[in-house]
């Protein structure tokens, strides 16, 4: 009796743990998914609560679990300071056992983030920071860029702009990390194509006074005024650059160097009207990127940016690799996510490095006069597909020193 008692507990022992092995492995009984961005200042409009709304449909679309354990979703404001951003990582990775954090906007607080990510090795889903740094000489096993960086951003507005004729340029750089690397790259992008940079003028992170930055570009002479910011600074840089007549002369042009859908739209088109950007996603290319931008716009009344679209993918992929390998064990998911495609309704045929850069098709577009929109957010002519070995840095270029 003994014996068949201990032969039936035995049994139910590998019943169980036969079912935990078809389970697979997740930390804590959950996956949780920490959403670090700007959520009130001058990047909360191309991130924000928008991209905790993407994240949410990723979830959302997988039916809330994964490996029979549920998914949670956090979020929180860095303030665009690295030390802020740094101490969540530590405190939610440390405390509330965040498996991934994902988006944050502004590249010095990616950095900082991206050591806490490497050192805990968790994963880290990189939208909204633009600095080709992070996959770079600041590269991690773990961190994966997705959405675009300031080398693609170069290749494609840059490029293009002096091939149009504007061999002269004087830049407006944000001070920081993500202006310096997109200065630099586009400055790069500039003089590979014959052309020249003039000089340049740093402002403070969230200025609300570009005018004697702006008389300082106007000075120079340069035929082109490359506005390396973003966001709020974009927003304001061009908005004054209208006030003062700069542009109207004809003898000299605005290159927004990062313009998002939501800066055209804060704008307006009779104000951003013909200006040439360089982007990694919009909303009315194709049936399946329309389906998911009027579910998006459904929640949250606007069409996503191509950093809230980003936030989608790359949690929808990171979900597939946890699936795929059995666990959300940093390292082993990291390494799943390098050998699977990335095909949804972001990127088609998608490829991710071994330095964690997803290389994608990034789009050259032209914001349409007032008279050629046919509607609300009808807002991008797209002028050209750049390739995405065209607009991202290969392995050997990107300086990363990790295995590849």
């Amino acid at each position: 009796m003994i014996a068949r008692l201990l032969a039936g507990a035995a049994l139910a022992a590998l019943a169980v743990g036969s079912a935990q092995a078809q389970q697979g492995k997740v930390s804590g009984d959950v996956v949780k998914i920490g959403v670090l961005n700007d959520r009130s200042g001058l990047y909360a409009d191309l991130g924000g609560e928008g991209s905790v709304v993407a994240v949410r449909m990723a979830v959302e679309e997988v039916g809330g679990k994964i490996l029979g354990k549920p998914i949670e979703v956090i979020a929180a404001d860095h303030q665009n300071k690295p030390d802020i951003g740094s101490n969540l990582s530590r405190e939610w990775i440390d405390r509330d056992g965040v498996d991934v954090i994902v988006d944050v906007p502004n590249s010095g607080v990616a950095l900082a983030v991206q050591e806490v990510t490497r050192e805990k090795k968790k994963i880290f889903l990189m939208q909204g920071p633009a600095t080709s740094r992070l996959t770079g000489d600041a590269c991690s096993p773990t961190g994966f860029h997705w959405a675009y960086d300031t080398r693609a951003l170069a290749v494609g507005t840059g490029q293009a702009i002096v091939k149009e004729g504007g061999k002269s340029w004087f830049f407006l750089t944000a001070d920081y990390a993500f202006g310096h690397q997109l200065e630099t790259d586009t400055a790069a992008q500039v003089k590979k194509a014959s052309g020249t940079v003039v000089g340049a003028v740093r402002a403070p992170l969230n200025t609300a006074d570009f005018s004697s930055f702006l008389l300082q570009a106007q000075s120079s002479g340069a035929q082109v005024i490359g506005l390396a910011n973003a966001g709020g600074d974009t927003i304001t840089s061009i908005k004054q650059a209208s006030e003062f007549g700069l542009t109207q002369s004809g003898q000299q042009k605005l290159a927004g160097l990062l313009i998002f859908l939501s800066d055209v739209h804060a704008l307006g088109l009779q104000v951003a009207q013909d200006l040439v950007l360089t982007t990694g996603f919009y909303w009315d290319m194709d049936d399946e990127k329309r389906a998911w931008s009027e579910k998006y716009k459904a929640k949250t009344g606007k069409m996503p940016t191509m950093v809230q679209a980003g936030s989608y993918s790359s949690v929808k992929h990171y979900l597939k690799a946890i699936e795929a390998a059995g666990t959300d064990d940093g390292p082993t998911v990291a390494a799943k996510m390098k050998e699977m495609p990335v095909n949804d309704m972001f990127a088609k045929n998608g490829k991710i490095l071994p330095n964690g850069r997803m290389v994608h098709d990034m789009y050259l577009a032209r914001v349409k006069k007032p008279s050629e929109s046919k509607g609300p957010w009808d807002y991008y002519q797209i002028i050209r597909t750049i390739p995405g070995d065209e607009a991202f840095a290969t392995m050997a270029e990107s300086g990363c020193k990790l295995p590849g």
